[in-house]
């Protein structure tokens, strides 16, 4: 990232892509390996909700669509702090490693914005649409079946690796 992001600013998707274009393109293609994945919320209460929900990356931002009035849409919009753990698929392969985000989600009311969305993705309608400020990116894999590698990406920082035996 350059050295005029300041630390913990979050950014977009492209601005993360900037920063470490190989891992965004495996996390982008764990998260296009299946259609559903796992987000989590927080309740009003604090405690955690997960709930399955479907992403897209288009633009240059990672969009969060969500059928109106759901829980979880309400859960953001009340504390917009989230995780997003993609779908591990079947078996224990999980080829290119478990990833997941962390961040903030801002809904977008925006008729423009919603109406671009709507030609790309087609979603019923109405339906909440939130974009993403990701505050980390993590990567967790196996190498040469001995090391558990954890990559972690955070704004304004260099990308941190951690290898465990």
């Amino acid at each position: 990232m350059t050295s005029g992001t300041p630390v913990d600013t979050p950014v977009n998707w492209a601005g993360f892509a900037a920063a470490e274009p190989a891992l965004a393109d495996t996390v982008e293609a764990r998260f296009g390996a299946y259609t559903h994945h796992v987000l989590a919320t927080l309740r009003k209460d604090g405690s955690p909700r997960t709930t399955g929900l479907e992403v897209r990356f288009l633009s240059g931002e990672l969009w969060l669509g969500m059928m109106p009035g759901s829980l979880k849409a309400l859960d953001l919009r009340r504390d917009p702090r989230f995780a997003l753990q993609a779908n591990p698929g079947d078996g224990t392969g999980m080829g290119g490693g478990d990833v997941r985000i962390a961040g903030r989600a801002v809904e977008v009311d925006d008729p423009e914005t919603k109406s671009g969305y709507v030609k790309e993705v087609e979603p019923p309608e109405p339906f909440h649409l939130f974009r993403t400020e990701l505050t980390e990116v993590v990567r967790t894999s196996v190498e040469d079946d001995t090391y558990l590698v954890v990559e972690i990406w955070q704004p304004g920082k260099p990308l941190r690796t951690v290898r465990r035996a």
